[in-house]
């Protein structure tokens, strides 16, 4: 569920209103044609994952036929191989050593015993780190990599070779072990089929039917049975392409059910879009990706729920800290050795969340749902390939790449942009898992990325009271030359990007959705002209507000800005233009953005207290005309009080300010909160109170950002306080002038003077 969804579909009162994002459970596909169809859906989509508990390696042990037949066919295969043709039995990190395959007669010379060659975990971590680039080398790169490792060169050959037998050997094996349990659940309900239609029952009184009763209801499952066979021939000659070999076919008959429809899988409580179609992909390419994808499952599932000595707390007991030593010795890097210059950022965080793990989960598949979830902390997320789409309607087995815009709400830290595999995985019953890693070392980039995601993600699990365990890791390399010293104690900590901010934002987000479903919604409205479709309206133009006060603050490409190089201002002092876009909830102009972060020995909480409080807006607002403002309106969004959308009015000195209102909203959460306003137009207010459209309310955001400094504790001459960022957006008619960039410039240089005074911190 998100507010998009909410505020489109929902009323935010009425009769009958329920929380339906939390607790629905999804159902599989039931039926015989239910399970027909699911059976040519999941050859259809490739790769697929289901197993049952938390191991996540392939299987290795094959039963049946299959192989077996593949062992015959190669002791028939008649001659033999020369050495140099032939790879070596061995797995891909072991080659042997010895004379090369010349063709030598047993009766000349005794057997000698095969001596083997182990590589050296140097080595192999070189030829792995080739390999995911290239998989077939030619002559001159072999050549190299043989004198750079002090091997043969066809050592190198012969484990390349191995190497892509391997690969391709796991991944067949792991689609015939998905084929033959589906063939036998097939298999199963085709029995229970054949042994209803043998004792057949009236479906009106559930009395003994007459033979003569069910022909026709026969037929049609014959007719139906005949499509799904075609059905399954067709997929599974696409199978057999795909894996070089034929696909052997099952010979069982299929039904349906009783009433001849299948039953369609129920959704996860929340609105979804559209998923997007499965793109075809190289083969070599999507088992490079289906094995970076597991590695990554492995991963994070270990970090997720290994404590010491993998994580280890300070000596004040405070945060969890990754121990460097022991993860690289008990793991070995999915994505290759840390570039130079680069740090390590690794966080973990354990909350309760009022959300079940099918929603979640749905809303971390869908970047739109994602992207507004986490709005202070997404600038930006868009799905680029859907490799999978799950198996059986669900996301189980979900492989996408995704790319993203990550932020801080601060012009002193740049946007991380990251591109991303995305895999989701169902371990048990009600426990999911969601992980992603970076793909810059597999694919060919433009540029070199300033970071790279490590296997990060969360681990779900419901729990009966309708909430969620979540377990959230990050971990991230990234260049630390790149963020400014006032921001890197509190990046490095993991507090900007890590674990603790997404648990946070997501537990304040999720309350804010079930207190807005439930009825009746809270407000303090003081007096009764807003309806319930004026909530909605009014929390769709908060969110569109608080939307463009992050996109002016970071510069994110959800707008083209333009910074601009002047002078006249200060160094810290980050000045951007736009051109407004033709919308009609965008004013016409050119619309020119500044934005500053600053230092304050003040708790983030006191801070956040000062800019709420009606009674001292006159100390730093210019719009509160020298005295307190009222509130007319009030939205809870959470517990906590500071979550709210509130509409303020100021004392009116002339006529002309007396047809303006202030919209505001505030957020906070144990990382961080925001408070953000813009003025609004009373006759555009009242369309908005009474549930007409806010989109066409032209806004203009200011507001302030504030983050703890990251030191924890008394650190030299400097206490621990907050950092604060300040933002504001005007319009101006033409492209901007040195004149509007002084006044943008003095006006944020005079509320930053007048916030130190009234908070009593001025040096």
């Amino acid at each position: 569920m998100n507010f998009g969804d909410f505020l489109d579909n929902t009323s935010c009162s009425g009769g009958g209103a329920r929380i339906v994002a939390f607790n629905n459970n999804s159902s599989m596909p039931g039926g015989a044609i239910g399970e027909a169809r699911f059976l040519t859906q999941s050859l259809s989509s490739k790769p697929m994952f289901n197993s049952p508990g938390l191991s996540l390696a392939l299987q290795t042990s094959m039963e049946g036929q299959g192989e077996i037949a593949r062992n015959n066919e190669m002791s028939n295969a008649g001659g033999r191989r020369s050495r140099d043709e032939e790879p070596d039995s061995r797995s891909g990190s072991d080659n042997m050593d010895g004379a090369s395959g010349d063709d030598q007669d047993a009766a000349d010379k005794p057997p000698r015993k095969k001596r083997y060659h182990r590589h050296t975990p140097q080595q192999i971590q070189e030829l792995e780190s080739l390999f995911k680039e290239c998989p077939h080398p030619d002559e001159k790169q072999r050549l190299e990599l043989s004198k750079r490792l002090s091997l043969e060169i066809r050592q190198v050959k012969f484990w390349f070779q191995n190497r892509r037998t391997q690969m391709k050997t796991q991944l067949e094996r792991h689609e015939n072990s998905i084929l033959r349990q589906e063939n036998d659940k097939l298999r199963a309900e085709n029995l229970s089929i054949r042994e209803a239609m043998r004792n057949p029952m009236c479906t009106n009184c559930g009395g003994p039917s007459v033979i003569g009763e069910v022909s026709l209801e026969e037929q049609h499952i014959r007719i139906e049975n005949a499509r799904l066979k075609d059905e399954l021939d067709r997929v599974c000659a696409l199978a057999g392409k795909f894996l070089g070999r034929p696909m052997p076919n099952s010979t069982l008959e299929l039904g349906v059910g009783g009433n001849g429809f299948a039953v369609i899988p129920s959704d996860y409580g929340i609105p979804s879009s559209l998923p997007m179609p499965e793109m075809p992909v190289n083969p070599v390419e999507k088992s490079m990706y289906l094995e970076l994808a597991l590695a990554a499952m492995d991963e994070l599932v270990k970090m997720a729920q290994s404590d010491e000595p993998l994580w280890i707390r300070g000596l004040d007991g405070g945060r969890e800290m990754l121990n460097q030593e022991e993860y690289l010795r008990a793991s070995s890097p999915c994505i290759g050795m840390k570039p130079n210059g680069f740090i390590t950022e690794a966080s973990r965080e354990i909350g309760m969340v009022i959300i079940n793990s099918l929603a979640l989960v749905e809303t971390l598949m869908d970047s739109n749902k994602w992207a507004e979830m986490f709005p202070c902390l997404i600038a930006r997320a868009s799905t680029t390939q859907v490799i999978s789409s799950g198996v059986g309607g669900t996301r189980n087995g979900a492989l996408q790449l995704m790319n993203a815009a990550l932020q801080v709400l601060s012009p002193l830290v740049p946007v991380r942009e990251v591109n991303f595999l995305r895999f989701c995985k169902q371990h048990a019953e009600g426990v999911w898992a969601v992980v992603d890693v970076s793909i810059d070392n597999i694919r060919e980039a433009h540029a070199f990325p300033s970071c790279q995601r490590l296997p990060s993600g969360c681990l779900v699990q419901d729990m009966p009271n309708g909430y969620s365990k979540v377990t959230w890791v990050e971990h991230i390399e990234y260049d630390e030359g790149v963020v400014h010293q006032l921001y890197r104690p509190l990046v490095s900590s993991g507090m900007g990007f890590g674990a603790q901010r997404w648990v946070a934002t997501l537990q304040r987000q999720c309350e804010c959705l079930a207190i807005l479903m439930s009825f009746p919604v809270p407000s303090r409205d003081h007096s009764s002209a807003i309806t319930a479709g004026g909530r909605r309206s009014m929390l769709k133009l908060a969110q569109r507000m608080t939307n463009n006060f992050c996109a002016g603050v970071c510069a994110s490409s959800v707008h083209k800005w333009n910074k601009l190089q002047t002078e006249n201002v200060d160094e810290d002092v980050q000045v951007m233009t736009r051109k407004s876009i033709d919308d009609p909830g965008e004013p016409p102009g050119i619309v020119l953005s500044a934005a500053t972060s600053v230092w304050l020995p003040v708790s983030p909480q006191r801070l956040f207290d000062f800019f709420r409080d009606e009674q001292l807006r006159s100390e730093w607002d210019i719009l509160s005309n020298g005295g307190p403002m009222q509130e007319m309106a009030h939205i809870a969004k959470g517990q906590d009080h500071g979550n709210c959308v509130s509409l303020l009015r100021a004392n009116a000195v002339n006529s002309k300010q007396s047809s303006m209102l202030i919209l505001q909203e505030t957020c906070i959460d144990r990382a961080g909160s925001v408070v953000v306003y813009a003025p609004v137009d009373i006759p555009a207010m009242h369309v908005v109170m009474n549930g007409g459209d806010s989109a066409y309310v032209a806004l203009l955001p200011s507001g302030f950002a504030i983050v703890p400094d990251g030191a924890g504790s008394d650190t030299g001459d400097r206490v621990s306080g907050s950092l604060l960022t300040v933002a504001f957006q005007i319009l101006v008619n033409s492209l901007p002038t040195v004149e509007s960039v002084e006044t943008v410039n003095n006006l944020i240089t005079c509320t930053l003077q007048k916030i130190k005074a009234a908070l009593q911190c001025e040096s």
